[in-house]
């Protein structure tokens, strides 16, 4: 594998900014309620929203309060906002949209993390914080550490030649990493890790409508590629497909473009993916009839992990 200088650049830089945390020269602030990390060491296509609303459907199971700060990228609008379940993916971001639909609790986004988690405090008081795409985002302190790996991590390279964010070795500052989509952790330096088994996969029966024969997919998600088989896997075949950027904010003329796809193809109608049907926002029906295929998540042995997360979450509190 060539090496590349902007790698090396990009490599260098991230190493010397998680020095500065690691050695305290710069100091993660801290909010009253305790924060849970869910992110990856690539850029996308790990399911960390998936995930995020798995592991907030857990909490919700167990009468625990919580709310989930995000970055909310990809929104036109600056600054703290809580998200409105009912806006536009332009104002929230589509992925924080997507998780206060889902899960029906307070999101707020906020470049600052940390001033996103002091709004949320002082609306709603302390309560348990999810903190979205937050492994990186070393100012804020937090309890637990989940990363969420690839196969595609362990062979991958850094940005810009590849999509790792940082250096295997990063995961060492994990509390758990999640293996997705089949992941084997004997390709990850994972000693001494607490490791969680996570299958990802798409919920056909639970479509918004029922799935129309002979379908166009499409999409604008990180990795394209894996939706497209879990549709192929669930017995499903499209005659066509479409895919675009991740986050990609639909025109009119995509739209215009997916109709004449449909009617090239002699195809039924469309399947696309939760995300995409919050960044097409007012024109879904017009694509009608259209399939949303949610894409479910499901954490081997889920009460135990989540009894470990929450008791080294008390017991590193207590000791604060």
């Amino acid at each position: 594998m060539n090496w590349n200088p902007l790698s090396g650049i990009y490599g260098g830089v991230v190493a010397a900014r998680n020095a500065l945390y690691d050695r305290r020269w710069l100091r993660a602030r801290r909010l009253q309620g305790s924060v849970i990390s869910v992110g990856n060491i690539s850029a996308g296509g790990s399911g960390k929203t998936p995930f995020v609303i798995l592991l907030g459907e857990l909490l919700k199971a167990r009468g625990l309060r919580f709310d989930v700060l995000s970055r909310g990228y990809g929104r036109k609008s600056r600054g703290v906002l809580l998200v409105d379940p009912g806006g536009l993916a332009g104002d929230f971001g589509d992925e924080p949209l997507l998780m206060a639909r889902r899960l029906q609790v307070s999101v707020v986004v906020g470049e600052d993390r940390y001033e996103a988690g002091r709004f949320a405090e002082a609306r709603f008081g302390p309560q348990i914080h999810l903190l979205d795409d937050g492994f990186q985002h070393r100012g804020l302190a937090r309890d637990f550490d989940i990363v969420l790996v690839t196969p595609e991590d362990a062979r991958d390279r850094l940005l810009p030649a590849g999509r790792l964010r940082e250096h295997l070795g990063a995961l060492q500052r994990a509390d758990a990493v999640a293996l997705t989509s089949g992941a084997s952790a004997e390709l990850f330096p994972l000693e001494g890790k607490t490791v969680w088994r996570v299958r990802r996969g798409i919920v056909t029966q639970n479509a918004t409508q029922n799935i129309p024969p002979r379908p166009v997919v499409f999409c604008g998600i990180a990795r394209p590629q894996n939706f497209l088989l879990q549709l192929r896997a669930a017995g499903v075949d499209p005659v066509a497909e479409a895919f675009f950027r991740d986050h990609h904010a639909y025109t009119e003329k995509d739209v215009r473009d997916l109709l004449q796809l449909r009617q090239r193809s002699e195809a039924g109608g469309f399947i696309t993916t939760e995300k995409d049907a919050v960044n097409l926002g007012g024109y879904l029906e017009a694509l009608a009839p259209l399939a949303v295929v949610p894409v479910k998540m499901e954490l081997a042995d889920a009460a135990n992990a989540v009894d470990t997360m929450l008791r080294m979450i008390e017991e590193r509190r207590g000791d604060s």
